[in-house]
């Protein structure tokens, strides 16, 4: 477009010379000569304009020329302003979110298999991604740190004997004794040699054979019938016992301050320092071999329950008008919040590249982006200055001359 718009300009300085020459023997030249005057002097003006905007015209340092190049921070900072106002600002924002249903959309796009699979593909490879640049030390130095905040600083035996008071009032340790009661019976069904010797032979050796047998077999079938007993009733004389014991020692783990210091004494010998940190190492080792062959395998557990808790959501988010109200008012809050906080940033992002660039790569750069329709600009003004020479040429000479006259 450049080369039409000088090509224009070409012509009509040729046209010019041509009509001034010639308009003495052809009167009617002289419109001619005004319209190519009209159309150079317009052409000269619109380039002077459009090269003053990216460079000296011709080289010459005239004042309030290249405009771009000596402008470019203050164009960026105003770009800034432009952006920061018109389209960070909190009515503009909250009017576009309020048009659309991120929920709804997230919905429809993971109701699809693949889609819902890309995402799946996506998360694992983040999380492979984490897990290779995360230190194994720091990882292991942060469970450490949590396990003795959480589990070894605080004192034992209060929390323990909450713990053993609630499971009582619960009645969750019948249970337990219901379990271990019916396991110790079948096991002594299934083995009464256990019980062999194990009185007769503390019986005077004169006694006969069949009394030490009779008395082994006596002890197991008693032994049997109690774990029977208990197992069934529970108001077991042992059942009762064992609540009893279990609640004074649930009191005295709370109240007591020489079992408390005794819990801690263990506490402090089973855990100390070395076997805390090889406790973490051995965790995180393990957790992280076991993710790390989950997330590679599209068919591990893992990665199919994540299949199924994004279609699942998406199938929620499409249906479930509640809860697509409550995404959309949380992601509308988030953003609002985001923009309004760090508004100022995000439009600073362009002042800043602006006033990084190169004065003459920034002027190259605008001009590559608009310089064609400026050519039309050229173009156009050519065209207009030709009409408005003619114009002013026959007013000039059909109106204004015969007045003159």
């Amino acid at each position: 477009m450049q080369k039409i718009a000088l090509a224009l300009l070409v012509f009509m300085a040729i046209v010019f010379a041509v009509s001034f020459a010639l308009q003495d023997h052809y009167p009617w030249l002289g419109y001619v000569r005004a319209a190519s005057e009209g159309g150079m002097v317009g052409g000269l003006a619109d380039w002077f304009a459009v090269t003053a905007l990216f460079r000296y015209p011709l080289g010459i340092k005239v004042p309030h020329t290249n405009l771009i190049a000596r402008k470019k921070d203050d164009i960026g900072e105003g770009l800034g302003s432009f952006i920061e106002e018109n389209f960070l600002a909190d009515d503009v924002v909250h009017d576009k979110l309020s048009q659309i249903s991120g929920a709804r959309a997230a919905g429809d796009w993971l109701q699809h298999e693949r889609n819902a699979s890309h995402l799946c593909d996506l998360a694992s490879s983040a999380g492979l991604g984490m897990l290779t640049v995360l230190d194994d030390s720091d990882v292991q130095e942060l469970l450490e740190a949590l396990a003795r905040r959480h589990l070894l600083e605080p004192e034992w035996g209060p929390l323990s004997g909450r713990a053993v008071e609630t499971a009582i009032d619960g009645a969750h340790h019948q249970t337990l004794i219901d379990i271990a009661a019916d396991r110790l019976a079948g096991w002594l069904r299934e083995h009464p040699q256990a019980f062999d010797r194990m009185v007769s032979a503390r019986l005077p050796s004169w006694m006969p054979s069949i009394v030490d047998r009779f008395v082994d077999q006596r002890l197991h079938t008693e032994a049997v019938r109690w774990a029977e007993a208990v197992a069934a009733d529970r108001e077991h004389p042992f059942r009762i016992a064992t609540s009893r014991f279990l609640a004074d020692f649930a009191r005295d783990l709370q109240h007591d301050g020489t079992l408390q210091s005794q819990l801690e004494h263990l506490k402090h010998e089973v855990f100390d320092s070395p076997r805390v940190r090889s406790l973490a190492a051995m965790v995180w080792q393990s957790a992280r071999e076991a993710l790390v062959t989950m997330l590679q395998d599209p068919q591990s557990d893992l990665r199919l329950r994540m299949l199924r808790a994004a279609q699942d959501l998406g199938v929620r988010l499409r249906e479930d008008a509640t809860l697509q109200y409550k995404v959309d008012v949380w992601v509308m809050s988030v953003v609002e919040h985001l923009v309004d906080r760090y508004r100022h940033d995000l439009a600073s992002v362009v002042t800043d590249t602006v006033h990084q660039w190169d004065a003459r790569e920034a002027a190259e750069k605008i001009e590559l982006q608009v310089g064609k329709d400026l050519q039309f600009i050229r173009i156009n003004g050519t065209v207009v200055g030709s009409l408005a020479g003619v114009v002013i040429y026959a007013v000039a000479n059909l109106v204004i001359a015969p007045l003159a006259a």
